[in-house]
């Protein structure tokens, strides 16, 4: 990697986006599995634990801040300039919102009193989605204005889901982020922030250490509803800003620190804050995803550190990209990954498919799951092939 920002994509940050997006797939599943392991499922809000679902959202929140820069420094590569740049961060920052705001709906469930069960509406939501951001083909002509009546088609509709929406309790579409709306907030200030402070490595670390510093604030109830304004309260921004850290320093400094040296002292850093969250944190805070307590933070942010150090030897020193073939799809076509789910929750919901007890019990279960999470890998090939893919 070059002393400036490459403008192709770096294997490894594709095969972590995937791992990640497996790991996803793979938990979300596990509502439909009885006696799941503790250590796999998401602590409770006041317990001092981390579970392996736990770990997940951080992860790739770390991955989004460390596309970051790569994303912003590749269209100025092309000659966009700052202003055009702002507007594509506000664009993808409101596409997020949106996109979270419906997943947030679909998740309070779907009163059949609108017309139609939750399967169909989910389907026909999703759908819209697709018209309005899936990545059509550069073309002139007629087609290129079909290209824009399916997009004014796909936002019409969608309109006109939310209004008629109901949730299973009868309400009407309201606030709510959900992940995605969640990832929005955190990608749009960590975006600016970049923006403004670009490859000066010093400055993107103090705004690392001031989102930390909001987030222990937060914690410590210093800054009251403040704190509480942002999903997340502040941890989300932090985590983010942590990979956008560990990018510029993988741009700086792995062509000028031999392989050898560069790849320990990372993991040793990405240990450093592992052991600060646990050893001086822990102190203060618990472990907690629900509660979004810095130790959690700290935790994460030094086990992704670790984890990308090692992915990093693997896959883009001893070129071993072909090991995540299985699961690639999702490291390129992540939001086309995201949504698969809704698609084949509702077709499984409405063609009656159930699953033996036997299945659904622990450990078999579990298999049952990650077959799920490679089904959706591999429908998600199948829909970019067939040209439907999202892209923000």
């Amino acid at each position: 990697m070059n002393a400036t920002i490459s403008k192709t994509r770096i294997a490894s940050i594709d095969v972590f986006r995937a791992i990640t997006m497996f790991l996803m797939m793979w938990v979300n599943d596990f509502w439909s599995v009885s006696d799941v392991p503790h250590w796999l499922e998401h602590a409770a809000r006041r317990e001092d634990f981390l579970g392996l679902s736990d770990i997940v959202f951080p992860l790739f929140l770390f991955i989004v801040g460390m596309s970051i820069p790569f994303a912003i420094e590749n269209r100025f590569a092309k000659g966009d300039s700052a202003l055009k740049v702002v507007f594509h961060i506000l664009m993808r920052f409101g596409a997020l919102l949106v996109m979270g705001l419906l997943t947030a709906n679909l998740a309070s469930g779907v009163d059949p009193a609108i017309g139609m069960a939750k399967p169909l509406f989910a389907i026909l939501s999703v759908s819209c989605l697709f018209l309005i951001w899936n990545v059509y083909p550069k073309t002139e002509g007629k087609k290129k204005w079909l290209f824009y009546a399916l997009q004014l088609l796909g936002c019409a509709a969608l309109i006109f889901l939310c209004i008629i929406y109901r949730d299973s309790r009868g309400r009407v579409f309201h606030i709510g982020w959900h992940i995605l709306g969640a990832i929005g907030w955190a990608y749009v200030l960590c975006a600016f922030t970049y923006l403004i402070a670009r490859q000066r490595l010093p400055y993107i670390v103090l705004a690392w250490v001031a989102f930390v510093a909001l987030s222990m604030a937060t914690a410590s109830g210093y800054l009251g509803s403040l704190g509480r304004l942002l999903p997340g309260r502040w941890n989300l921004q932090a985590f983010t800003m942590s990979g956008v850290v560990l990018s510029l320093l993988f741009t700086k400094y792995a062509s000028k620190v031999p392989i050898k040296r560069f790849l320990p002292a990372i993991a040793g850093l990405g240990a450093v804050i592992l052991l600060l969250g646990l050893f001086v944190l822990r102190r203060f805070w618990i472990i907690s995803k629900i509660s979004n307590t810095p130790t959690w933070l700290f935790v994460c942010v030094g086990i992704a550190f670790i984890s990308y150090a090692f992915l990093y030897w693997l896959v883009d020193v001893k070129g071993k990209k072909s090991w995540f073939w299985a699961i690639s799809p999702a490291g390129s076509a992540t939001l086309t990954c995201y949504f698969t789910p809704h698609y084949l929750y509702a077709i499984f919901t409405i063609i009656g498919l159930s699953f033996p007890v036997w299945m659904t019990a622990y450990p078999q279960g579990l298999l049952k799951c990650a077959a799920f999470a490679f089904l959706t890998m591999g429908m998600t090939a199948f829909m970019v092939k067939m040209k439907l893919k999202l892209r923000i």
